[in-house]
């Protein structure tokens, strides 16, 4: 567990730097009053927190500072990290259901390169080896190689793969995988889409097409729409979000590529804007860099 939060808070450098870094340097030596929260605002929104966030965030210091007759800046800090983990933790179980017959399906969705083929490859790698029985559906069938690639990931990971031809629909990829997931008493089916740029209209269509065929065809299936967004991309992320929840749902988020970024702050913005819980992270590229997400985890490596 030592090695596994050492390997987040060094993933995690740059975004602490600009969060604690500088929230550290404002109130070194300062007086908590209403210009030292302004500023402190204003470094959370400047550090891809968001704007509602860091609004919450503020409200909540001035209220503990009060509750707590707090005076002196550098006091701050504890109560910034805990409110911090209370947003990323709150949403969690609120789209919690109640047991359904097998299959489980996820419809992995997001905009291309934020790492959602080998997101899906990850996780049916961790599945498999918690001896859940994992399905993988390759529906991005437009991307050159897509279907080699996530291929390459089921043969790694010892699960099964339905494919199709370059070119093939697909829905009725998404058809024939439920179809077989159901048959074979699968506990996990994987549904690698496309990336699509959340402006194009006929891509989230489509999208949306999936989502009816799969549900037609196992009606009693519990079906999750997990978003996969690239961290890097700060404040983009959030607008990303937005649409898709929009178009097809959004059970859960999955956040990748945020170690090397100074913009990891985006966790905390999307888990506040979606009210979904933030699922997993990625913080490299091994199989073991993609883990499980712990609010208060994140928010300690954030000020270590």
């Amino acid at each position: 567990m030592f090695q596994a939060f050492d390997k987040l808070k060094e993933s995690l450098t740059r975004t602490s730097q600009n969060i604690f870094g500088k929230v550290t340097d404002l109130v070194t030596g300062r007086n908590i009053d209403d210009a030292l929260l302004d500023e402190i605002e204003e470094t959370l929104i400047g550090a891809d927190v968001g704007v509602k966030a860091s609004a919450l965030l503020i409200n909540r210091l001035k209220e503990r500072a009060r509750e707590e007759n707090l005076g002196q800046g550098d006091q701050l800090i504890p109560l910034l990290q805990s409110e911090i983990s209370e947003i990323l933790s709150k949403h969690h179980g609120k789209k919690k259901t109640a047991a359904v017959s097998k299959p489980e399906i996820w419809l992995i969705v997001g905009v291309n390169g934020t790492g959602k083929t080998t997101t899906v490859g990850k996780l049916a790698t961790m599945f498999a080896r918690e001896k859940k029985k994992v399905l993988i559906a390759a529906c991005d069938t437009f991307r050159a190689a897509a279907v080699e690639q996530i291929a390459i990931w089921a043969d790694r990971s010892g699960v099964e793969i339905i494919k199709a031809q370059e070119g093939s629909d697909p829905a009725a990829v998404a058809f024939d995988a439920v179809t077989a997931a159901n048959a074979r008493g699968v506990d996990l089916l994987l549904i690698d889409t496309a990336g699509r740029l959340h402006t194009k209209t006929n891509l989230m269509e489509e999208l949306k097409k999936i989502k009816r065929v799969v549900a037609k065809a196992v009606p009693d299936a519990k079906i999750l729409t997990k978003l996969v967004l690239d961290g890097s991309t700060g404040q983009n992320a959030v607008s990303q979000a937005r649409i898709f929840s929009e178009a097809v749902g959004c059970d859960g988020v999955i956040i990748t590529k945020l170690d090397g970024t100074a913009k990891g702050g985006v966790v905390i913005a999307v888990s506040e804007e979606l009210a979904v819980p933030v699922e997993y992270i990625g913080i490299g590229e091994g199989i073991e860099d993609l883990r499980p997400f712990d609010s208060s985890e994140f928010a300690k490596a954030l000020f270590s």
